[in-house]
C-alpha cells in the first residue's frame, strides 16, 4: 500500500474533526526529495499544511516559527504529534511513513491527534 505523491497542492480532510463532519485544508504535498529538504524553511508562514513524503523525521534548523509535525504511518492514522520550536531536530519515528507539518497550533484545532484518521485529496 505504498503511496507515492508528486509535488503539488492538494487538500488534507481530517475525519470526524471536532466532533462532526469532516475538516478540509490547503496541502501542499512534498514528495521529491528537494522540495521534503525545502519544507517549510525560510518562510514565515504557511497557508494551510505540507505533507512530506515519504519522511518519518524532520528538523527546524533555519525555520523562522515554531511548528506543529504529525507523523502519519502508511494508512494516514497519526501515531504522533509535537509542536517543535525553531533548532530542534526530531527524532525518527519507527512506523512513520509521512509527515504533515503546519503552524504551531493548527493541527489541534483541525482536530489532527493521535489515532486520528486523515486523507489527502489531489496532488
Amino acid at each position: 500500500m505504498g503511496r507515492r505523491w508528486r509535488d503539488g497542492r492538494g487538500a488534507l480532510v481530517v475525519e470526524g474533526a471536532a466532533g462532526d463532519g469532516s475538516v478540509r485544508v490547503p496541502l501542499e504535498i512534498a514528495g521529491s526529495y528537494r522540495a521534503r529538504t525545502k519544507g517549510l524553511l525560510g518562510r514565515e508562514a504557511v497557508d494551510g499544511a505540507i505533507l512530506l513524503s515519504p519522511a518519518n523525521s524532520v528538523h527546524t534548523f533555519r525555520m523562522r516559527m515554531p511548528i506543529d509535525v504529525a507523523y502519519l504511518d502508511r494508512r494516514l492514522v497519526v501515531i504522533a504529534v509535537r509542536t517543535m520550536r525553531p533548532g530542534r531536530l526530531g527524532l525518527p519515528r519507527l512506523r512513520a511513513r509521512h509527515v504533515l507539518e503546519a503552524e504551531a497550533g493548527a493541527l489541534a484545532g483541525w482536530g489532527v491527534r493521535v489515532g486520528a484518521q486523515v486523507e489527502v485529496v489531489g496532488g
